[in-house]
């Protein structure tokens, strides 16, 4: 009896627990592997740069937003390179996975109606895969980081696995709940171009923290309502290293928190982490009432 053959048949019940729900999924996750390989081979097929373009995309970023935004705006950050890489790492993982995992119930709908699985491994799926070009593109920050011979904080980087789990976990609940939502209502994927649009212009990546939070001064919590700023706050400061680093004209640039501690930075992804796993348990528990008609639906 082969491995497939010898897993138990699968019941889809809207009254399935979160719990066994993730225990289901755990099951299948040599599956998960699977697809999550598929997506990246099914992405650069036929392609004679392949997993280079991955090292492309942020690179073009850095070019575009160093002219913009030294040369043309000059906002006057400091070694811009390395600041505005540190947050495009995350930007770029959390919005191509959440799209990817978005339309990836609809886009595989043949194997939805025809294969027993749990759907929720689709959107996992992309977001994995999402995770893989996270690293390709480190690349590009680790060649910045010896050009300009930059040291990152060996302390904050410590924190950095913290807030990597932390984005994973947003990515994946918001993800999976999209992506139910997306079956019923198809225009779920194109409301969220425009929505993470908006939310790359809301998170402080070619743009200084200090810049927003300075001016709402003891409001300034309200700022980091948005999830995604704590994440790119702890890579930027772990990486670029600098709270207050001398402009080019000689003066002190506000940029990060001037005297928030390592304490100060966890507890900010503690909070993102356990919101994102509240969001995740509901997520799955909405997947779970609405799965059972996904094959009609599609």
């Amino acid at each position: 009896m082969s491995k497939a053959e010898s897993k138990p048949t699968r019941v889809i019940s809207n009254r399935t627990t979160v719990r066994q729900r993730v225990v289901e999924i755990w099951r299948y996750r040599e599956l998960l592997v699977g697809l999550v390989r598929k997506e990246l081979k099914v992405k650069y097929k036929n392609s004679a740069l392949g997993f280079l373009w991955s090292m492309l995309n942020p690179a073009l970023y850095l070019a575009v937003f160093y002219v913009v935004f030294q040369l043309v705006l000059k906002n006057g950050i400091p070694t811009f390179a390395i600041y505005l890489l540190s947050g495009l790492l995350v930007w770029n993982l959390f919005s191509t996975g959440l799209a990817g995992a978005t339309g990836s119930v609809v886009g595989n709908a043949a194997i939805v109606k025809k294969v027993s699985f749990p759907r929720e491994i689709l959107a996992l799926a992309s977001v994995g895969a999402s995770l893989v070009h996270f690293f390709l593109q480190a690349c590009v920050l680790l060649l910045a980081l010896v050009g300009f011979r930059y040291t990152p904080s060996p302390t904050f980087m410590l924190l950095v696995p913290v807030a990597l789990v932390a984005l994973l976990l947003l990515a994946a609940a918001l993800g999976i709940m999209l992506a139910a939502v997306n079956v019923y209502a198809r225009d779920t994927q194109h409301l969220l171009e425009l929505v993470l649009l908006a939310w790359f212009w809301m998170t402080p990546v070619v743009y200084q923290y200090r810049l927003v939070a300075d001016r709402l001064q003891e409001n300034a919590w309200l700022y980091r309502l948005n999830p995604i700023t704590p994440i790119v706050l702890t890579f930027q400061r772990a990486i670029y290293n600098q709270t207050e680093p001398i402009g080019n004209d000689g003066n002190r640039l506000a940029i990060l928190p001037a005297d928030a501690g390592l304490t100060w930075y966890l507890f900010q992804l503690l909070a993102v982490a356990g919101a994102s796993l509240v969001l995740l348990a509901l997520a799955l528990k909405l997947f779970g009432r609405v799965e059972g008609n996904f094959a009609e639906e599609l």
